[in-house]
C-alpha cells in the first residue's frame, strides 16, 4: 500500500467485542420481517430490528412519505420556527394520547426523551419554589438508555461501571420481576408486596423526590420483565399520595407492543411524563418525544427567562422523520394493526404454555406481541454463557434473535404471518434441546 494512501476507516460497531464477535454480516435490503445479505441468506428479523420495526421494513406508505418529503422540506430547526410534518404528527398524537398530557418536546431518541423527562421533572420543582425536590427514583433491572442521565437511571451493570463517577445517585427500589419475587412471595399468595419498598421511601423522602421512572408492565433490557399491571397502578396511587411526578418510559412498550397503543393504558394508569421512541416513525427514523401535563408545561411559562426549559437537539422535530412517523399513523388507521398483534399474542401464548415444564425453561412470560423464555443456567444474566451459543444457532437456523444472557426473546413486526412466527418458535424448541449440552461444562483432556 501506497504509504500516503490512509487505512480504512474503522466502524465501531455498538455492543460488540472485535476480539470475539465474528465479522459483521453485511444487508444489502429488507422487507417485511426479512433482511438479505450479501451472500444471499435471507434472515427472519424476530427482534424488529432492536424493537424499533413494528410494520415490517420498508413499508410503502412510509417509504413513499419519506421521498413526498424530501422533495419539499429536508430539515428546519425547531427553535423559532414550525412546519407542516411536526404539527400534523402532534395532531396524531393527540387522538391517542391521554388528555391529561396536552405538551409534546420533540427530540431524536429514547435515551434524549428520557433525558428530557428527568431534566423537565427536576426543573419543574425548582420553577415552582420547590428545589430541595430534585432526587430521582428508579426500579431494579431498569434500563433507560445509554447517554449520562439515562445510565444514572438505569440498573448499575458491566455496562455502566466504567462511567460509574459520571452517574448521579438515584433511589432504587424493587421491580415487580415475579419469577425472582424481591421479596420472597409467589403472585398467587402477594398483595403487590414489592412495592411496599417505594411507599416506605416516599412516605420519608417525598419532600426531596422529583420523579419516579419505570418501563410500564414490561422492562426491555433488564431481561424481558413483564410486571402484573396492579404494581404499575399502586406506583401511580403511590406518587400522587405524596406529591411526586411518575414518568413512563414508553420507549419500547409504545405503539402496539404490549398490546394496547401504550402500556400505560393496559392498567389504566396516566402519567405525568410519558417517553416515546422507536416504533413513533414506524421505526425507519430516529425521533423522539417527551409528552407532559400542562401543569408542568405552565410552570416554565413566564416572564423571567431563567424558567425557561433550556434543552434542545439539532435534528428535533425533523421533517422527514415526521412524515415518516404520520405515515405510521395512517398504517394504523387503514390496516388491521391491532388484529395482527392479537394474533401475535394468542400465538405466543400457546407456544409458551407447550414449552414452560421444560427442563431447560424456568419461566415464561409474555405480554401483547412480545414473548420471553428464561433459561436455567449456573451463570445468569446478560453474560451468560449461552449466549453466544444461541445467538449462533438462531443465526445459522435464519433468525435474528439476540438473547438477554439466559433469556430468549421474541419481538416481531407486526406483520409476520402465523407460519413465520411458529417457525420461530419451533426453532427455539430445537434450541431447547440443545441446552444440556451447551451448559455442560467442558471436558478435560486427557493425558497424552
Amino acid at each position: 500500500m501506497n504509504p500516503t494512501t490512509p487505512t480504512p476507516l474503522r466502524i465501531w460497531h455498538p455492543f460488540s467485542q472485535p476480539a470475539l464477535d465474528p465479522t459483521p454480516l453485511r444487508i444489502t435490503h429488507a422487507q417485511g420481517v426479512y433482511l438479505y445479505t450479501d451472500d444471499g441468506r435471507r434472515i427472519l428479523d424476530a427482534i424488529s430490528s432492536w424493537w424499533t420495526i413494528i410494520h415490517g421494513h420498508c413499508h410503502p406508505a412510509i417509504m413513499s412519505a419519506i421521498a413526498a418529503q424530501t422533495a419539499q422540506l429536508d430539515h428546519v430547526l425547531l427553535a423559532g420556527f414550525t412546519h407542516d410534518r411536526i404539527e400534523e404528527l402532534a395532531s396524531c398524537l393527540r387522538k391517542i394520547l391521554p388528555r391529561e398530557l396536552d405538551t409534546i418536546f420533540f427530540s431524536d431518541d429514547g435515551s434524549t426523551a428520557v433525558e428530557v423527562a428527568l431534566k423537565m421533572s427536576v426543573q419543574y420543582w425548582q420553577n415552582i419554589g420547590r428545589p430541595q425536590k430534585n432526587s430521582i427514583v428508579a426500579l431494579e433491572h431498569a434500563y433507560h438508555g445509554d447517554t449520562v442521565g439515562a445510565m444514572s437511571v438505569g440498573a448499575r451493570s458491566a455496562f455502566s461501571d466504567p462511567f460509574r463517577s459520571f452517574l448521579f445517585p438515584v433511589h432504587r427500589v424493587h421491580s415487580a420481576y415475579c419469577y425472582r419475587c424481591p421479596v420472597g412471595k409467589t403472585r398467587a399468595t402477594c398483595n403487590i408486596d414489592c412495592a411496599d419498598q417505594l411507599a416506605r421511601l416516599l412516605e420519608e423522602k417525598h419532600s426531596e423526590i422529583a420523579a419516579v421512572i419505570v418501563e410500564p408492565l414490561l422492562q426491555g433490557a433488564g431481561g424481558m420483565i413483564v410486571h402484573p399491571q396492579e404494581f404499575l397502578q399502586r406506583v401511580r396511587q403511590l406518587c400522587s399520595e405524596y406529591g411526586v411526578l411518575l414518568i413512563a418510559d414508553e420507549v419500547l412498550t409504545g405503539f402496539g407492543r404490549c398490546g394496547k397503543m401504550f402500556a400505560c393504558e393496559l392498567a389504566g394508569v396516566v402519567p405525568d411524563l410519558m417517553c416515546l421512541s422507536k416504533g413513533i416513525t414506524g421505526g425507519v427514523l430516529p425521533l423522539a418525544a417527551t409528552v407532559c401535563t400542562g401543569e408542568i408545561r405552565r410552570a416554565f411559562v413566564s416572564e423571567d427567562r431563567s424558567r425557561t426549559f433550556y434543552h434542545g437537539h439539532s435534528y428535533t422535530g425533523n421533517p422527514i422523520a415526521a412524515a415518516a412517523a404520520v405515515a405510521s399513523f395512517r398504517i394504523f388507521e387503514n390496516e388491521p394493526v391491532f388484529e395482527r398483534i392479537t394474533r401475535i399474542s394468542q400465538i405466543h401464548q400457546q407456544r409458551l404454555a407447550a414449552i414452560e415444564n421444560h427442563p431447560a425453561v424456568g419461566n415464561v412470560r409474555s405480554i401483547g406481541t412480545v414473548a420471553a423464555i428464561e433459561l436455567r443456567a449456573d451463570d445468569l444474566g446478560y453474560f451468560s454463557s449461552l449466549r453466544p451459543k444461541l445467538y449462533d444457532f438462531f443465526l445459522n437456523a435464519g433468525i435474528l434473535l439476540r438473547p438477554l444472557g439466559n433469556v430468549i426473546y421474541i419481538l416481531p413486526p407486526y406483520c409476520i404471518t402465523a407460519e413465520e412466527l411458529h417457525f420461530v418458535h419451533d426453532r427455539i424448541a430445537d434450541a431447547l434441546a440443545r441446552v444440556p449440552e451447551w451448559s455442560a461444562p467442558p471436558r478435560a483432556h486427557a493425558a497424552s
